[in-house]
């Protein structure tokens, strides 16, 4: 087994404590080949500022694309009860933040989710837990939208899935084309949010409302 180390973060405003474990080899490995990338760039990684940098970058990535080692079904099994409720569950504006796999810069945004249960419900906060399970990892929006989807389908088998996604892209704001205040929704259904126009509207009118 790798030797692992961890970062322990506290907010003594809310007793919050969040322990971050890391590879200790993986971490050594990638930060050696972020010191050669920043002296490619005619920049000193030794000097004060950047001594440290290398080991954050390397612990950071790691931790933006630590999905890779989450199976999102299994967050939805953890919390799954029999119950007999057939009308639609939302989730809404959950926040995601993931990679762009194109350029390895930062999309975010929220993410809308509902399903219509025909058998087994599942925990709230489970639907935020599958949403960036899969945000991090390498990706592009439309395929995190679909898999959202499709995991929630295959796991829950509810009667229909409904996933819209709405993110702002830095490959578009800060590079390429640079416009500001873009934005890119994408959607994905299944069942009746596919087959039922008014089941759909209802769902785009909840998601757009301000109900509280």
């Amino acid at each position: 087994m790798n030797k692992t180390e961890h970062d322990t973060c506290f907010d003594n405003g809310t007793g919050f404590e969040r322990v971050d474990y890391y590879d200790v080899n993986r971490t050594n490995f990638i930060s050696d080949h972020y010191k050669e990338i920043i002296g490619m760039l005619d920049e000193d990684h030794t000097r004060e500022g950047l001594l440290r940098t290398p080991e954050r970058a390397a612990k950071a990535i790691q931790y933006l694309t630590n999905g890779y080692g989450v199976n999102p079904a299994d967050i939805l099994k953890s919390a799954m009860f029999k119950e007999d409720y057939k009308e639609m569950v939302i989730v809404k504006d959950i926040e995601i933040f993931s990679l762009c796999e194109h350029h390895l810069i930062p999309f975010f945004g929220k993410a809308h989710i509902a399903y219509i249960p025909d058998e087994y419900i599942t925990g709230l906060s489970k639907l935020a837990r599958v949403a960036d399970a899969f945000s991090r990892r390498l990706q592009v929006q439309e395929r995190l939208t679909v898999q959202i989807r499709d995991c929630i389908q295959e796991t829950l088998k509810p009667l229909g899935v409904a996933v819209v996604i709405e993110a702002k892209h830095l490959c578009m704001i800060m590079r390429g084309i640079q416009k500001q205040n873009s934005i890119t929704t994408t959607s994905a259904f299944t069942g009746e949010f596919l087959e039922n126009a008014r089941t759909r509207e209802e769902f785009i009118h909840l998601i757009s409302s301000d109900l509280m």
